[in-house]
């Protein structure tokens, strides 16, 4: 019996920066299962990285002249609860997952992304 195959997925991101080195269009392209790339555009990208062997977290944040103070705020609610469904998956810690979700609420409410409910 041989072994199976190993893949390999690449995710590239271009930006283009202004005089002043500052990001003014950011593009994002991800291998695809049909092997078709296609490049994206995006206003603002978050990534961050973890060094197992330095135990600690890297990030990339990068937003484009373009991107409005409402639409951060709309990404950052949304992010706040993916990492909380992201957290649950990977850790099983349902209490951790829903304190963010709860924090990820009361930022909407303040940031007026979501309307508060009475």
């Amino acid at each position: 019996m041989s072994a199976p195959t190993k893949t390999s997925s690449q995710l590239h991101f271009e930006i283009l920066l202004d005089e002043q080195k500052m990001p003014e269009k950011i593009y994002w392209q991800a291998d695809s299962a049909t092997g078709h790339q296609h490049q994206n555009e995006c206003k603002a990208m978050l990534v961050a990285l973890w060094d197992g062997q330095q135990q600690e977290s890297m990030k990339i944040d990068l937003w484009t002249n373009e991107m409005r103070v409402d639409e951060m705020n709309l990404l950052f609610y949304q992010t706040f609860h993916a990492m909380a469904d992201t957290l649950k998956r990977a850790t099983g810690n349902e209490e951790a997952a829903l304190n963010i979700k709860a924090f990820a609420n009361m930022f909407g409410e303040n940031t007026e992304v979501v309307k508060k409910v009475e």
